[in-house]
């Protein structure tokens, strides 16, 4: 007899929170079925092992507890640091402004790869926001936003194109990069291969960043 063949799903987590609600789903379904949780390196969930044929089960149970299906083609949930509700340093409430974003985004479908967010509650940048597509950094004056970085074995610091936004001017702002990077590739694409192009529609304003920016 040949194993039930296991697949997985990745749970998208806003601003790194989970409900109590999923908490408690994905408890029961890890230990109904035997699943391994795996918290991923972009904050997502991700439960392995489930077997095919309650796939579709798994997924019900987890939208019906307000959970979201990371899937192709939808808006990428930045990654952030808890912000200052748990730490010292931080300047602002990072659930506060990625709940505005996904407010803003969250609904969108069709988006064309790949793109990586970020967010920091200060200028320390645990999330490694200046090694993001874009990188939101919260400043004593204001949000930071900054564009093209990447991390891997070639990390590449991302450009400073706009400073002191408020959380409306930083939802602007990825409104017009999200825009940029659909209408400009037509594949999986990251953001510092587009950031030279004439019709990018930010100048660059530096690419370091002092703690009073």
């Amino acid at each position: 007899m040949t194993e039930d063949k296991k697949v997985q799903v990745t749970l998208a987590l806003k601003d790194g929170r989970m409900s109590p609600q999923l908490l408690k789903a994905v408890g029961e379904l890890v230990c109904e079925y035997g699943l391994t949780p795996y918290v991923t390196t972009l904050q997502n969930m991700r439960l392995l092992g489930i077997p095919e044929a309650v796939l579709e089960e798994v997924k019900k149970r987890v939208l019906t507890a307000g959970g979201v299906i990371k899937e192709g083609g939808r808006f990428p949930l930045p990654k952030v640091c808890v912000g200052r509700v748990g730490c010292k340093l931080g300047i602002v409430d990072t659930a506060e402004l990625t709940s505005a974003i996904w407010e803003r985004f969250g609904g969108l479908t069709g988006l064309k790869p790949k793109l990586k967010l970020a967010v920091a509650a200060c200028p320390a940048s645990c999330s490694g926001a200046l090694l993001a597509d874009i990188g939101v950094v919260a400043t004593r004056s204001g949000f930071a936003v900054y564009a093209g970085g990447m991390g891997g074995p070639f990390p590449k610091v991302g450009r400073r194109i706009a400073r002191r936004l408020d959380i409306a001017g930083v939802v602007a702002t990825l409104e017009k990069l999200l825009a940029f990077h659909q209408e400009k590739t037509s594949k999986k694409q990251r953001l510092f291969k587009l950031i030279d192009d004439p019709d990018f529609p930010f100048a660059g304003q530096g690419e370091g960043m002092r703690t009073e920016d």
